[in-house]
């Protein structure tokens, strides 16, 4: 009997040895996982180089001085950010659309807004090719079609697997900056702006970039050179500030050299001089601002007071009270004359943001 009890006592006495045995193996098996995670991101992180050269759009039609031309920037929203959507990076919760249908009903809105502007080039942004979060679309492709524009295309975010939020994520992401256009194209290119975030947040985020297409103007020497932008929206400012001087640099580049420079796209900040409405809400996005000073010989073109972009930290329908932004527009060299600058009204029924629409000739 006595033997029979310190037997079961010294049984008693090694299980917390194997409870903790398995505590520090699940704990191990997570490191290694969580170790695993981090190479993976580390090796297929997106490396472009500082200068791309891509494909240009082959359009036929030469541009030419004394013609009225119209411009149209709009940042599309990958297809998923219509009236209904939210987003958890601005506050709400969600990070994709409900299924591929949403996606496709927001794209086909989208084509429908902007084809009867009937624009000469078409500068849009965040248009997915390839990404869970818009079911795999190739928007690109799909523009082309419905715009009957060829198109040049950057990659401004692309990552195997991004990794948050926790609850639902995002997963694998390819997207960028698509410029449609039926002008004749010399080159397009590439351009890699600084990327404010250190590793591993590095890896699957943003590589922001400028799409520069150049087009040969009939009769002289120069170019149109056309920047299609998307600056860094969630750093902590140093990222826009440093991007939006780089832009700065290249604008004084080209107007040095002859040409003519239109940018656009969403700047992330807003305009000098605009209002904001309806009010500063507490723990909200906020944009930056752009600074006054631009370089020499370039001047702002927006719509005014219109709205470009609303928040999205919760669906527009039904929202007595949104918060809306002025963070989409052009810069455009003096020797372009703006006969006209508006903001498209869309009611933001097929994304967050409003179509910019300028009317220019080439002086």
């Amino acid at each position: 009997m006595d033997n029979n009890i310190k037997g079961k006592k010294a049984v008693r006495e090694r299980r917390p040895v194997k409870i903790w045995k398995v505590f520090l193996a699940l704990i191990l098996a997570a490191v290694i996982c969580l170790a695993g995670a981090f190479l993976t991101l580390a090796v297929t992180e997106y490396r472009p180089q500082e200068v791309e050269v891509l494909t240009p759009s082959n359009g036929t039609e030469k541009i030419q001085t004394g013609t009225v031309y119209t411009v149209v920037s709009c940042n599309t929203g990958y297809g998923a950010l219509g009236k209904d959507a939210d987003f958890f990076m601005d506050g709400g919760k969600t990070t994709m659309p409900e299924s591929s249908a949403v996606v496709e009903a927001y794209m086909a809105g989208i084509a429908a807004e902007l084809a009867p502007l009937k624009a000469d080039i078409y500068m849009l942004q965040e248009v997915d090719t390839g990404s869970k979060r818009s079911f795999g679309t190739d928007q690109a492709a799909y523009y082309e079609k419905e715009l009957g524009m060829p198109y040049a295309y950057a990659l401004n975010y692309k990552a195997a697997f991004v990794p948050y939020p926790l609850n639902s994520m995002i997963g694998k992401v390819s997207s960028g900056l698509a410029t449609y256009t039926g002008f004749e194209v010399s080159g397009a290119e590439r351009i890699q702006l600084p990327i404010p975030f250190s590793w591993p947040v590095r890896c699957f985020n943003l590589k922001r970039c400028l799409l520069v297409e150049r087009m040969p103007v009939e009769g002289t020497d120069a170019e149109l050179v056309v920047i299609n932008l998307h600056l860094e929206a969630y750093d902590s400012g140093e990222g826009k500030i440093a991007q939006t001087k780089q832009l700065y640099k290249l604008l004084e580049d080209e107007y040095a050299k002859g040409n003519y420079v239109l940018a656009g796209g969403d700047f992330n900040q807003t305009f000098p001089r605009v209002r904001l409405f309806p009010a500063v809400f507490e723990g909200c996005w906020m944009p930056g601002v752009l600074e006054d000073e631009l370089p020499q010989g370039f001047a702002f073109a927006n719509g005014g007071d219109v709205p470009t972009c609303r928040l999205l930290d919760r669906p527009l329908t039904g929202n007595e009270n949104p918060m809306y932004y002025i963070i989409d527009g052009f810069i455009v060299s003096d020797n372009i004359s703006v006969d006209s600058a508006s903001v498209v009204e869309t009611g933001f029924e097929n994304t967050d943001h409003q179509p910019v629409r300028l009317e220019i000739t080439l002086k």
